[in-house]
């Protein structure tokens, strides 16, 4: 519950909390979403979009438009924004901002890797990488041949340096090898945030632990069904979870044995909070489960919008927004593809 952040949050933080509460006003609502499913080009998209916050971003894009150059103008408006906060931000907000910003590193340095061992032109990985994941020496990493490489030659100056003390081996880079990678470092990265939140104390220890369990627990499902039918072990699979989260320790336990998406269904509806997401599926379908949990999530990220005094809304800002873009990414890949029966299995309502 509160403590006396009321009495002193606004001298440092009261003007980025009124800002970022300022932008969350201008996210893209329920008949907005009505009226870009109608659209039938992208032309119709950006004409839409021209009355919205991401009007200067698209204003001067030439027809015809492509879903990747909507897609980046969205995401810079959100960079934008992210920079402003952070210009204006002090301790520990700024570490708290630059926390979010390390599981876009964790897929950039992922993507790049992985890239490089199919032999992909590392310029062209560079252009997908996220723009707020991006730091100084990472076109490097197309170099390395191992995690002791990569680790020495590339990361020990980033901020992810600490996650890879737990993943680091002399074993060659494979795409099972890379994916542990991905899934060890998120791990260390999701509980080094969880206790960096719970130091800070307060409304912000309350909600940022409620809204970092859900995404644990929302991995450990991930990792679960990803690995169903792989080589990956049982024990290798709990290493991969998260030590904190609504299913820690015991629902870890059913999910490691689990060897199909029914017998994970049936080891979470134990848990109230998730036996909804499974209520709105049929059995043997983990194809909308994505879906189910983005809602889910939305849902938790707007509550943090009901407290005041605390940092979660500059957290569930960067999420919500993140959502939209993938909202609009997706709208637009149906219309330019002609699929508008489509254009509803993956959009998220915000509001």
């Amino acid at each position: 519950m509160y403590g006396f952040e009321a009495l002193t949050f606004n001298i440092h933080g009261g003007y980025l909390e009124a800002v970022v509460r300022g932008h969350r006003s201008s996210l893209l609502t329920a008949s907005d979403y009505n009226n870009l499913c109608q659209c039938e080009t992208l032309d119709d998209i950006k004409m839409h979009l021209s009355a919205t916050e991401y009007g200067p971003y698209l204003q001067n894009e030439p027809s015809p438009l492509h879903t990747t150059t909507i897609v980046e103008k969205c995401t810079l408006k959100l960079v934008d924004e992210y920079k402003h906060m952070l210009c204006q931000a002090t301790e520990p907000l700024s570490t708290f901002l630059e926390y979010i910003t390390y599981g876009h590193m964790i897929d950039n340095v992922v993507l790049i890797v992985t890239g490089t061992l199919h032999e992909r032109d590392v310029q062209e990985l560079l252009e997908k990488c996220h723009p707020l994941g991006m730091f100084d020496s990472i076109a490097s990493l197309a170099v390395a041949q191992n995690m002791r490489e990569l680790y020495r030659l590339v990361l020990v100056d980033t901020p992810l340096a600490p996650y890879f003390s737990e993943c680091i081996t002399s074993e060659d880079l494979d795409d099972m090898n890379i994916e542990i990678m991905r899934n060890t470092l998120y791990k260390a990265y999701l509980e080094d945030f969880y206790k960096f939140c719970k130091k800070l104390g307060g409304a912000t220890a309350e909600i940022m632990t409620d809204l970092l369990a859900f995404e644990a627990d929302k991995r450990a499902v991930n990792i679960t069904i990803n690995s169903i039918g792989t080589e990956l072990t049982r024990d290798d699979r709990k290493k991969l979870y998260s030590n904190f989260g609504l299913l820690y320790p015991y629902g870890h336990e059913e999910l490691a044995v689990c060897e199909d998406v029914d017998q994970v269904r049936a080891a979470l509806e134990k848990y109230p909070a998730y036996q909804s997401i499974f209520a709105k599926l049929s059995y043997g379908e983990s194809q909308m489960l994505d879906k189910a949990f983005y809602e889910e999530e939305v849902k938790r990220l707007c509550l943090a919008f009901e407290q005041q005094f605390h940092y979660g809304v500059f957290f569930a800002y960067m999420r919500l927004r993140e959502q939209e873009i993938r909202n609009l990414m997706w709208i637009s890949e149906c219309v330019a593809q002609n699929q508008k029966s489509r254009v509803h299995d993956s959009v998220v309502f915000i509001f």
